[in-house]
């Protein structure tokens, strides 16, 4: 194992010749530590109700049934035991290289569900429940088949099955998982780079609906309608995740990341990120800091 500002970064057995790793565990706890792979990652759970999902800076607590697909190699992620009491969990992880679909090959109209499906979970995606049902008997099956050719085309099946599913969840903030996602419209991709850039700053309403040449009502109501969310809550969720980064990597005093992160007053930020994490800063600090085992 190797280790990175505290992070338990995990060599997968996953070899050069193989497309894919695969193990089926039956466990009555979790007990590894928050780690990160550049391997890509789909991970199922049964009968783990309790369970805490950490992926970035998100953290939920699951049901009995839970389906992630994590596809960025700095995301640390991690399950918790937390309130789950059950001895009979299930757990199928399957560990797959990035370079398994060679790029002309996933450029393919017939892939592109699969791509977009692999780009959004840079950020770590969950499936809904209608998915995980549709592909649970495959995901079984395929635990216990050999890993020859007919086993890639079926996890190529779950793979497709599962990206034709838009309402997964997108996880993590993509400034903590230090991805850059922009919107098909390049009127938004224009927006959404200027907050990239300057979200230390104050941004302006106008400033921006002057960028794409829309007044501010229509391109309010434009920029909702394109990236599911206000401008408002667009801009604090990536100065949020901005911040949560900075409680994890650095030394920096609450204070100072709030500030630095473009919050201009701290009580302010203190009250946003307890209604957005269910937590204050310094409990998501201390938080991390306990998960962050080093081994």
């Amino acid at each position: 194992m190797e280790i990175s500002n505290y992070i338990m970064r995990e060599i997968t057995p996953l070899s050069d010749r193989d497309c894919f790793y695969i193990a089926d565990r039956r466990k009555t706890e979790f007990t590894y530590p928050i780690h990160c792979h550049a391997e890509f990652e789909l991970n199922f759970t049964e009968h783990a109700a309790g369970v805490r999902r950490v992926v970035g800076d998100s953290a939920e607590v699951i049901g009995d049934y839970d389906l992630v697909l994590i596809t960025g190699k700095e995301l640390e992620h991690v399950w918790e035991q937390h309130e789950c009491d059950s001895k009979e969990i299930r757990e199928i992880t399957i560990q797959f290289s990035p370079d398994l679909f060679f790029k002309n090959f996933m450029n393919k109209n017939q892939f592109d569900s699969i791509r977009c499906m692999l780009e959004k979970a840079q950020c770590g995606i969950s499936f809904p429940m209608q998915a995980i049902m549709k592909v649970y008997n495959w995901l079984d099956r395929l635990a216990s088949e050999e890993q020859g050719f007919y086993a890639v085309m079926h996890f190529l099946r779950i793979l497709y099955e599962l990206s034709q599913y838009d309402d997964a969840k997108v996880l993590s903030s993509s400034s903590f998982a230090k991805i850059e996602t922009f919107s098909d419209s390049r009127r938004v991709q224009r927006v959404q780079k200027y907050i990239a850039d300057h979200y230390q700053e104050d941004i302006r309403l106008n400033t921006l609906a002057d960028m794409v040449g829309m007044t501010p009502v229509s391109f309010s109501r434009f920029f909702r309608l394109r990236t599911g969310k206000t401008l408002s809550d667009y801009i604090i969720d990536i100065r949020l995740g901005f911040a949560t980064r900075l409680l994890v990597d650095s030394a920096h005093t609450i204070a100072e990341i709030c500030y630095d992160c473009g919050f201009n007053n701290l009580s302010n930020f203190n009250r946003i990120f307890k209604r957005k994490k269910d937590c204050s800063p310094k409990e998501f600090r201390e938080n991390y800091r306990k998960k962050k085992i080093v081994i």
